[in-house]
Parts: C-alpha cells; sequence; structure tokens
C-alpha cells in the first residue's frame, strides 16, 4: 500500500474509534476522569496523523544546506586597523 492509503486506512480506523468514544461516554457518562483521558488520547492522536498526513503531502525538504568553503590563508590585517574593541571602547580614550 502507499503512504496515501496507508493514512486514509488510519483516518478510517480514526474515525470508528471515535465513534466508539462517542457511545461510551453516553453509556459511561463523560464527565469521569478515565473517560476525559481517552478523549484527550484520542484527540492528540487525531493531531498527530493530521501531522503525518501534511508531511506526507509536502515535498521533502533539502537534507543539508549547501557547504560554504572558508580558506585556510590568513586574514587581510588591514580588516582590522582603526577598529573599536569591543566592550572596552576606542584606543584613544578613557573608561568612564
Amino acid at each position: 500500500m502507499s503512504v496515501h492509503d496507508e493514512l486514509t486506512s488510519v483516518q478510517r480506523c480514526l474515525e470508528d474509534l471515535f465513534r466508539s468514544i462517542g457511545r461510551l461516554e453516553q453509556q459511561l457518562g463523560g464527565s469521569g476522569l478515565e473517560m476525559r483521558r481517552v478523549r484527550t488520547d484520542a484527540d492528540h492522536l487525531r493531531d498527530s496523523v493530521a501531522l503525518l498526513r501534511q508531511a506526507a503531502a509536502s515535498p521533502a525538504a533539502p537534507s543539508r544546506p549547501d557547504l560554504v568553503t572558508i580558506s585556510d590563508a590568513p586574514y587581510d590585517l588591514s580588516l582590522w586597523t582603526d577598529t573599536d574593541d569591543e566592550g572596552l571602547g576606542a584606543r584613544d580614550r578613557r573608561a568612564p
């Protein structure tokens, strides 16, 4: 089976589960802690299947970004002249 077929099958099973939970709530009452937990777990399962469906529908993202090569050559020292040392202020000034 394809992924789409499997997800459709899971969706049908979830619908059956929700119908069964609804019948149980009518018979047992929906105010008990156990029933609320079952309902909450089923809601989480529905949300998870919806996320799976979205992930299966979207095209696959690239596995990793393009690599950038960094040269081993030394930096040009003129890049560092006439600059302030961060956090220390300018060379010819004193801190307050």
